[in-house]
């Protein structure tokens, strides 16, 4: 099938697919779009099952960067990057200093970052064969944004709960995590302070034994955590796992979590609306980590970052808004506000005055 005619592609500017024999690696780079900057994105690294597949999935991320920069305010385009290959594995710094040189010769329209199955030392390795790497910069982790990427995810329930039940208080809010990776783990400590009960799944056992140590977290199974009796469903794993199938079963009133796609369709978010599950946006609710991998680069004071996290909520909180007036699904409202302030980016000045 030509790329053109994938149903996920969406008018993007490039898709380059990379082939290093020497390191085995087995790359795509898609960059959706740069109307308001650089396209950022992060590196993802999975065995996929086929190229099909890892075409699907880099071709829908980097259409999700770019709705999640323009509603985060970033002067950044979208785009993504995958890896075919098991993380845990085949990787290594060769085959992470090849991913670097094949992003080089897109001479900065991709930024690369660190995304499911690569880390900030990933990061480094690309950087010694380019300068186009966000996330190097120390911060309270070291330089990895996951735990901002769980604040912004945490301030976008916050704005559910308040939206659902009227309260600003957790404290009793059960929470089903789908997912105890470096976000899930950093949401479930988050909740867990807050008061919330909080259950969770991951296919890492040493993942739900950590969290359950730590946090106090109650395991369930994974093939039981789309149904799970709860208030807030956070899938926090791969996309796609709200689909037809499984959107019958929810039990949940509110889906808020920070994996990329997890509509399996755009049809789906129709259906959760249809059925009252008030759904967070992905690419509205998980936009801290882009958020603060920006504020490193400025070397922002701490103060400074919070307050543009914080924007998460805020934005989370007038996308439901917008939806209870309009009576349309929040899916709908976010992509016509991201698409709306795309449009006002990059107007030129005489037509913004001309519209004034």
């Amino acid at each position: 099938m030509s790329v053109f005619k994938h149903p996920e592609f969406q008018d993007h500017e490039q898709v380059v697919f990379v082939n290093d024999q020497s390191t085995g690696l087995r790359a795509i780079i898609a960059v959706h779009d740069t109307r308001l900057g650089p396209a950022v994105g992060g590196c993802r690294m999975f065995p996929y099952n086929s190229d099909d597949e890892a075409l699907t999935d880099v071709l829908r991320l980097s259409r999700g960067m770019t709705f999640k920069s323009a509603l985060a305010g970033l002067p950044f385009g979208g785009g993504k990057s995958v890896i075919m290959g098991d993380p845990r594995h085949e990787k290594t710094p060769a085959m992470m200093a090849a991913m670097g040189a094949a992003v080089d010769r897109l001479g900065g329209a991709y930024v690369i970052a660190e995304d499911s199955g690569t880390s900030p030392l990933d990061m480094r390795q690309a950087s010694t064969r380019t300068p186009y790497v966000k996330g190097l910069e120390d911060n309270d982790h070291g330089g990895d944004p996951s735990p901002h990427t769980a604040q912004g995810v945490f301030l976008g329930i916050k704005a559910a709960i308040k939206t659902v039940y009227k309260t600003t208080d957790l404290e009793g809010i059960r929470v089903a995590i789908q997912g105890l990776g470096h976000v899930g783990y950093h949401l479930a400590g988050l909740l867990s302070k807050a008061g919330v009960s909080v259950m969770g799944c991951d296919i890492h056992a040493p993942n739900v034994r950590r969290a359950e140590q730590h946090f106090g977290l109650i395991p369930i199974a994974c093939d039981e955590i789309m149904t799970a009796d709860c208030d807030v469903l956070a899938p926090c794993a791969l996309g796609a796992t709200l689909n037809a199938q499984s959107i019958p079963n929810l039990r949940a009133k509110i889906v808020a979590g920070a994996a990329n796609n997890q509509l399996a369709s755009a049809e789906d978010g129709e259906r959760l609306h249809a059925q009252g599950v008030v759904y967070c946006p992905d690419f509205a609710v998980n936009a801290g980590g882009v958020i603060e991998i920006h504020h490193q680069g400025l070397q922002s004071t701490k103060a400074v970052r919070d307050t543009a996290i914080n924007g998460v909520g805020e934005v989370v909180l007038e996308i439901l808004e917008r939806s209870q007036q309009s009576g349309i699904s929040t899916q709908r409202v976010a992509i016509e506000l991201a698409e709306e302030r795309l449009r006002i980016a990059h107007a030129p000045a005489h037509a913004l005055q001309n519209s004034a």
